[in-house]
């Protein structure tokens, strides 16, 4: 069978989803809205062979095995039995994102394989359809098939929960600056730091009330391009969001002294009038909702702070790209 490769690109949520109100089919408590990042992205090669014997994944040329192998294979079963076949696969992907370092690498990943999975098997999935199946994959990995800003719907099943865009094409300026305090792979993944959380922490459901409730004031500041209210409704949800892993039992917690360190800068620069607002997902590294007439200013304030930091600019980035073949 013909080999498909696809490219997407990973995302940061500025309403977070945390938490699954069903894990089975990953459905999850919150509606979020997202920004697709053009820096950070995985490519994947998928194609069925009848001669293989077993799933074969790679991962940055290293063979992938135990859990993460099992979890490639479960859902190259999903996509086998949606084309009605049974040939196994090879699937090779590049990851242009610190695995597991809270830059959501899996995002991008699963995003890819769901575009190159469906496509080397022979489906025709509609963008909404991808979104679904990359979806049982990672959550967030369902934001990955757009560009731009992006919002997905939690819904209350597999039909009714995937991904929608809300600007693709983002014509004003705002970005992300990544600021990488430690590219090493979690102690805590998200999958088990989340249902930890929603089990134990005693305000976790207001949590969830309080960033549903955001979605709307969220599309509405995007649709106006007001970069402070986005800015300070991101910052506060990411820090709401992290509070309740602390309030969990036993309570643990991502975000490192050198985390809070930018945190305050971001809170000093706006004393200052320099805009910037601080979001994190599940791990140390911050990053920074930001325009780009501000970025010496804000790159000269984190050096001196850590001088041996590394930041990496993002801006908006495309959605799923799909071509048939080996490279892309």
């Amino acid at each position: 069978m013909q080999a498909y490769t696809a490219r997407a690109h990973t995302n940061i949520a500025l309403l977070k989803y945390w938490g699954k109100a069903n894990q089975t089919e990953i459905i999850p408590t919150t509606t979020s809205i997202s920004l697709t990042l053009d820096e950070f992205y995985t490519d994947t090669t998928v194609q069925f062979d009848e001669t293989l014997t077993e799933d074969q994944v790679s991962l940055n040329g290293q063979a992938l095995t135990g859990n993460s192998g099992e979890k490639i294979t479960r859902f190259l079963d999903d996509v086998r039995s949606m084309a009605n076949i049974s040939a196994k696969a090879s699937v090779k992907s590049t990851n242009h994102v610190p695995t597991a370092a809270g830059l959501a690498s899996s995002a991008s990943a699963f995003a890819a394989l769901a575009g190159a999975a469906s496509s080397a098997a022979g489906l025709e999935l509609s963008k909404t359809e991808l979104s679904r199946l990359a979806r049982r994959g990672s959550g967030s990995a369902s934001r990955s098939i757009y560009g731009g800003f992006v919002e997905w719907m939690r819904g209350v099943d597999d039909q009714t929960s995937f991904a929608i865009p809300l600007t693709e094409q983002v014509d004003w300026d705002i970005q992300l600056l990544t600021v990488v305090i430690n590219d090493q792979p979690k102690k805590i993944d998200s999958r088990g730091g989340m249902q930890h959380t929603m089990a134990t922490s005693p305000f976790y459901q207001e949590w969830v009330d309080n960033t549903n409730a955001l979605t709307v004031p969220m599309e509405n500041a995007i649709a106006a391009h007001d970069f402070t209210t986005l800015g300070q409704m991101a910052e506060a949800n990411a820090l709401q969001m992290h509070a309740t892993n602390t309030t969990a039992c036993p309570p643990f917690n991502y975000l490192t002294d050198a985390s809070w360190d930018v945190i305050q800068l971001a809170a000093q620069l706006r004393q200052t009038g320099i805009e910037v607002y601080a979001t994190m997902d599940a791990g140390p590294n911050v990053k920074l909702i930001s325009k780009s007439t501000d970025t010496d200013q804000i790159q000269a304030q984190l050096q001196q702070l850590m001088p041996n930091i590394t930041t990496v600019v993002a801006t908006p980035g495309p959605g799923l790209k799909i071509v048939k073949g080996d490279s892309i």
